[in-house]
């Protein structure tokens, strides 16, 4: 049974629908798939309707980013239904800090020479939140670099001039209201978390799981066989579940397909069962 746990729409920084990602998904046979977008759920209803209408299952979902220094740490919540709860009411301060920091990363871009409006990038974003890919399309469009990586490399990832920080949850904060809101806490692409030797990373892979932390996301899009066997020993370890998922985003992430990511990864179907036992 193919499946994919990790996915964004227009809801966020993909460039599909929350309809045409569904559609898409039923296209290529994948029979389960979760919307996890960037702070948000607002494209769940629209790919529930089209998941129903596919007869694909949908899991509700979002991405967090966590406040951590290292590197990037996110965290997918699986099975965080839309509507009132805690860490769904927190989503919408989240969604403010990520609209502040947006009009931050216009001013900075000016002084560097580089004349974008916020209006043109919400216009690329349409109906969805504005993310930094949407200021990478609106910069390839107007000739200041040549496609969406160059514009992270030289000025959107973080380190580089155009980055601004913003609001986000501690780990700890996150797995607790994950928790208590019915959904299931995961750590995404663990790789990314910037961390430098094994004792960091078992220490971390310590505090998050004694914090509540349910799974890792093992089976990601762009991991060899060997890392994601490495990261299957590694949660079994802590008492962790695996997961994964491709990490899709249309053109704003070139190369990575839905359901197989970069590398033709096959997400196995028995992670499926033992992380939706989890939910509280």
């Amino acid at each position: 049974m193919p499946i994919d746990l990790h996915t964004h729409s227009t809801a966020s920084d993909g460039s599909l629908t929350p309809t045409e990602l569904v559609e898409h998904a039923a296209l290529l046979g994948i029979e389960v798939i979760a919307l996890t977008d960037h702070d948000t759920l607002d494209g769940i209803s629209d790919a529930a309707v089209a998941a129903e209408a596919a007869g694909v299952e949908l899991i509700p979902g979002v991405e967090l980013s966590l406040d951590w220094d290292r590197g990037g740490m996110h965290m997918l919540v699986l099975w965080l239904e839309p509507g009132s709860g805690p860490l769904q009411d927190r989503l919408a301060e989240l969604q403010e800090a990520r609209n502040n920091r947006n009009a931050r990363i216009v001013g900075r871009l000016n002084e560097l020479g580089l004349s974008i409006t916020l209006g043109e990038v919400e216009t690329e974003a349409g109906t969805g939140s504005v993310g930094r890919p949407h200021f990478a399309a609106v910069m390839v469009r107007k000739g200041y670099v040549t496609d969406i990586e160059e514009a992270f490399d030289e000025y959107l990832a973080n380190g580089r001039p155009g980055y601004m920080s913003r609001q986000r949850l501690r780990p700890e904060e996150a797995i607790e209201l994950a928790r208590r809101s019915g959904g299931v806490p995961v750590l995404a692409h663990p790789h990314t978390m910037g961390l430098d030797n094994q004792a960091e990373v078992e220490a971390m892979m310590r505090r998050l799981s004694d914090a509540g932390l349910v799974g890792i996301e093992c089976h990601y899009g762009s991991y060899t066989a060997d890392e994601r066997s490495g990261y299957v020993r590694m949660a079994r370890r802590f008492g962790l579940l695996p997961a994964g998922g491709s990490d899709f985003h249309g053109t704003y992430k070139t190369g990575v397909m839905l359901g197989t990511g970069s590398v033709g990864i096959s997400v196995p179907s028995e992670i499926l069962e033992p992380l939706r036992s989890m939910r509280s």
